[in-house]
């Protein structure tokens, strides 16, 4: 949220990609110290565990020198001065009155409404589609495989075959990171709709040749090669797309008032949807066996044609203008009604 509150507009999508690739970041750096000559050893494991407190310490230091967002500021705050200041701050003083007038119009159309709550995302009908919208995206994520191949990934290249499978997994990380890189770049140029509809494709097509090498696993094989390679494909289109946009792309749906909520439930369900899947991947590859990666391809293709029926593109456009595409999917051309309704005496 403070993300998309601070980032301008025409840098909003690549700013917003910094997150996942600070996470993949993480977990690739986290994958390489925990090997066993290093410190995932029995004698060095509490080290390794004791060191995740570093990051959380530097980011709690590094946040006394944020500053306030602006939107807050100046929409919530009225504190207009300490808006353009912090502004300045942030564009390295560069002219910042094109942002103060779209907050302005910002805060004209936040005047009629108060902080939404979670209910309300749901029972009003100003913001049922988007909030729709943004749980989809982050189920899609959760549930198109991914993270069955990021916990389990060093047993299904023990299944494929590998020797030290550990060290494909470690591949596995520098591809996440390398792919999440190029889509900081990307996400500007193609858009957020476009990339996530290529991520998921490529994704449907990876899945399938996976299961498809895994299912022949026993008569050619070669085939563990293209059950790896699909493996390294998979993750890097869903760093393309599916990893970072659903993050901030859920932040652009909304305006000031709705958007904590609406942040606060996608979150939510983005982890929830994390839990189940790591909770319940084992029982269903051991029903499915190798055809496993078929089932995800079915809900890839589901969710993918669920974003190019129902998902706005959201490149380098106002809150406005993203609040007239969700009318214009849902086939309404009326004004969305606020919230809360202006109460006449």
């Amino acid at each position: 949220m403070y993300i998309g509150e601070i980032a301008p507009t025409t840098l909003r999508g690549a700013i917003g990609a910094l997150h996942q690739l600070a996470i993949v970041t993480g977990i690739l750096v986290s994958q390489i110290i925990g090997l066993d000559f290093i410190l995932g050893s029995h004698e060095l494991w509490h080290i390794l565990l004791g060191m995740s407190a570093v990051p959380a310490v530097l980011q709690s230091l590094l946040l006394f020198f944020c500053p306030e967002s602006p939107r807050y500021l100046y929409i919530k705050l009225d504190e207009e001065n300490k808006a353009k200041k912090s502004l300045k701050r942030l564009r390295g003083g560069a002219d910042v009155t094109k942002d103060i007038a779209e907050m302005r119009k910002e805060r004209e159309e936040a005047a009629s409404e108060q902080k939404v709550s979670i209910i309300q995302l749901f029972t009003n009908s100003s913001y049922r589609q988007p909030v729709l919208v943004s749980l989809m995206l982050h189920m899609a994520q959760q549930f198109s495989g991914i993270n069955g191949i990021f916990y389990y990934s060093t047993s299904i290249f023990q299944t494929a075959g590998l020797s030290q499978p550990v060290y494909a997994t470690i591949g596995v990380g520098a591809i996440n990171t390398v792919f999440t890189a190029l889509s900081v770049f990307l996400v500007e140029k193609a858009g957020r709709r476009s990339l996530f509809l290529i991520g998921m494709s490529g994704m449907i097509v990876c899945a399938v040749f996976m299961s498809v090498g895994l299912v022949l696993l026993n008569k050619f094989a070669w085939m563990s090669y293209v059950s790896m390679v699909a493996i390294f494909l998979f993750v890097s289109f869903f760093e393309i797309g599916p990893g970072p946009i659903p993050w901030f792309m859920v932040a652009e749906f909304f305006s000031q008032g709705p958007r904590p909520a609406a942040l606060a439930i996608a979150a939510f369900c983005n982890w929830t949807c994390n839990f189940i899947v790591a909770l319940c991947f084992p029982y269903i590859a051991d029903f499915c066996g190798q055809y496993v990666f078929f089932l995800f391809a079915g809900v890839l293709s589901a969710f993918t044609l669920f974003t190019f029926f129902k998902v706005p593109e959201t490149k380098g456009k106002s809150f406005e203008e993203i609040a007239a595409e969700f009318r214009k999917k849902g086939g309404s051309a009326r004004a969305p009604k606020a919230a809360t309704e202006m109460k006449f005496l």
